[in-house]
């Protein structure tokens, strides 16, 4: 039989079309199995393929629904913090799932469409919180504020500028805000695909959503916990309740801290009645940046720096001086410098951005400015790190400030600080401390060779060698790589060990160097290290020692019960950092006259 023939008796075994009247039909033997009407192997092979062709589409759906479903619930369970990022958060029955699917079940077809897209782009901004809650968490020991820290994503792009370059930076911030769109993006239509799925099998989903509402509350109920958690989570709801209660303590904390700021101690007393002790006497006061107690304590950071201080002692008390050391609490930790500098010169705690606004305002006395207020010292501010407008120093009452243009270096900046330690304290020397002047001088100096990303880190070279900087170029060159540290939380600890010897190393030595027989030297850390080098646990207490050689200096401060030397010993008492300015005014004689509130 022609093989045409066949082919229009059986159209149904293949997809070819019959061929139209006319057309020369194909000559040729029969397959044997055409004639048992099997269709042969290759038949087999086709119509399996076309079978599977026909699945994946819905394995793609499957697929993508899971997907979606695991997006939604991990959002719904995401923690704030990055030591809770483990499995076992993950494997809990979220109330607001059930509490959503309940919604979304009960309205038609658009609406819940559109509750479902609000409901995902809600997930998304919740995500994005609780990731920027971990960052704050991670790098300043505290949570994102959302009234108050927008602008401290400025400030964060400004220091990866700095560390790993101004590309970087760029390329960075317009990655982050992609993602939170995408993030958005698809947590939304994830939402609505669940929702549409919800509306399909609308019987079937209630009793599902019956099940599950059923299973959590018996969990909550009886405390039934997996691997360590409660089954039954509410973790979505506690994290907006987080965020709304931070919110509202803000807003209610500002005018209560407005209040505060004007009531002054020793708003009212007058110049001649303020540190009449210290009078003649070269007073500076210094913060090395980043230096906590984990540095002096922590056994994988501690022997390097303990020997520095040890060393360090040891040649002072050759050259005459003698100190006494204790502990104060920061204010802030693992960066926002201005929030501890702030708190110890006001006598103010000042731990968020709102409170620095308003005391940089008031009429409210700094220590430094007390000096200004006495005409008994010229008032003078050396600042490496400030490379831009500087309004505060009226605040901090400097009759002048060097910044990072005004100290004559010239050589390599060290990722984020603009000049190593060693130079700074040389150019203070140079500039300001070495010279003649009729009255004595009050000096805020900021060491910054110890900020974060501790990479590359200066050495010491010999001070006559100093120059203009230039001797810094080789040695930085053959530093370490930012982006190497920064990705190494061991090599963090080990290189911002090196960045705190170097820190006291360079102050001391200038001290052993410059100083004279009316020089009071005040120095301490400004905050703790990020947690990925002090520990999630880590105080926020920071050294700080005062050194001196007229012993009459340190008599004064006898009952304080500090330890002798520049290394506070583990029992010495720890005090808030704003408590130090009242405690220090009276030491030195000052006559309290109160400010009305």
């Amino acid at each position: 039989m022609p093989v045409f023939t066949r082919q229009r008796q059986q159209p149904a075994t293949t997809d070819e079309p019959a061929p139209a009247d006319g057309d020369k039909p194909l000559e040729g033997p029969p397959a044997p199995d055409d004639e048992s009407g099997t269709g042969g192997a290759g038949g087999n092979e086709k119509a399996e393929g076309e079978a599977e062709a026909a699945k994946l589409p819905t394995i793609l759906s499957w697929t993508t629904t899971i997907l979606a479903a695991a997006l939604v619930i991990a959002a719904f369970l995401l923690p704030n913090a990055w030591a809770a990022l483990r499995p076992n958060r993950f494997m809990r029955l979220p109330a607001e799932a059930i509490v959503g699917a309940v919604l979304l079940l009960a309205l038609p077809r658009r609406p819940r469409t559109i509750v479902a897209a609000l409901i995902g782009a809600g997930l998304g901004v919740l995500t994005v919180l609780n990731f920027l809650d971990m960052g704050f968490r991670e790098y300043l020991g505290r949570g994102f504020n959302l009234v108050l820290d927008w602008e401290l994503l400025d400030d964060a792009q400004s220091y990866m500028a700095d560390s790993m370059g101004g590309t970087v930076a760029t390329l960075a911030a317009v990655g982050a805000v992609l993602l939170v769109v995408v993030l958005i993006a698809v947590m939304a239509l994830a939402t609505v695909r669940l929702a549409n799925l919800l509306g399909r099998n609308t019987a079937l989903a209630t009793r599902g959503t019956l099940i599950a509402g059923t299973v959590w509350i018996m969990c909550s109920a009886m405390g039934v916990q997996l691997l360590g958690v409660p089954v039954a989570s509410d973790r979505a709801v506690s994290a907006l309740a987080v965020q709304a209660r931070r919110v509202k303590d803000t807003l209610r904390d500002e005018a209560a801290f407005a209040k505060e700021a004007k009531a002054d101690r020793f708003g009212s007393t007058p110049g001649a009645q303020l540190v009449p002790d210290l009078r003649g006497k070269d007073v500076i006061f210094t913060f090395i940046e980043s230096y906590g107690r984990s540095a002096l304590e922590d056994p994988d950071i501690s022997p390097g720096v303990n020997k520095t201080l040890d060393t360090s002692a040891e040649a002072l008390t050759k050259a005459g001086f003698a100190a006494k050391s204790g502990w104060l609490t920061s204010a802030t930790f693992g960066g926002s410098s201005w929030l501890g500098h702030s708190t110890f010169l006001s006598g103010l705690w000042i731990d968020n951005q709102q409170r620095f606004r308003t005391v940089m305002s008031s009429d409210r006395l700094s220590l430094t400015k007390m000096f200004q207020k006495t005409g008994a010292w010229d008032t003078v501010g050396i600042m490496p790190g400030i490379q831009k407008g500087w309004p505060e120093e009226k605040f901090y009452g400097l009759d002048k400030v060097y910044n990072a243009f005004e100290l004559g270096y010239k050589g390599p900046k060290f990722s984020w600080s603009t000049m190593p330690d060693q130079y700074a304290l040389e150019a203070f020397q140079r500039q300001v401390h070495g010279k003649k002047r009729d009255k004595p001088l009050m000096s805020e100096v900021i060491l910054t060779s110890s900020h974060q990303p501790w990479s590359p880190i200066p050495k010491m070279v010999g001070w006559d060698e100093l120059g203009d900087g230039s001797i810094f170029n080789s040695i930085q060159k053959a530093g370490t790589n930012p982006s190497d540290v920064m990705s190494d939380s061991a090599k963090s600890r080990e290189e911002y060990g090196k960045s705190i010897e170097y820190s006291v190393t360079s102050l001391t030595q200038w001290l052993e160097r410059y100083g004279t027989d009316d020089t009071v030297l005040v120095f301490l850390g400004d905050h703790q290290p990020i947690a990925r080098v002090s520990g999630n646990n880590a105080s926020r207490d920071v050294p700080i020692s005062i050194v001196a050689k007229d012993p009459k200096v340190l008599d004064k401060i006898s009952s304080w019960n500090w330890t002798d030397g520049i290394k506070p010993d583990a029992k010495t008492p720890v005090w808030k950092m704003d408590t130090f300015r009242d405690r220090f005014l009276m030491a030195y004689g000052s006559t309290p006259a109160p400010s009305k509130g």
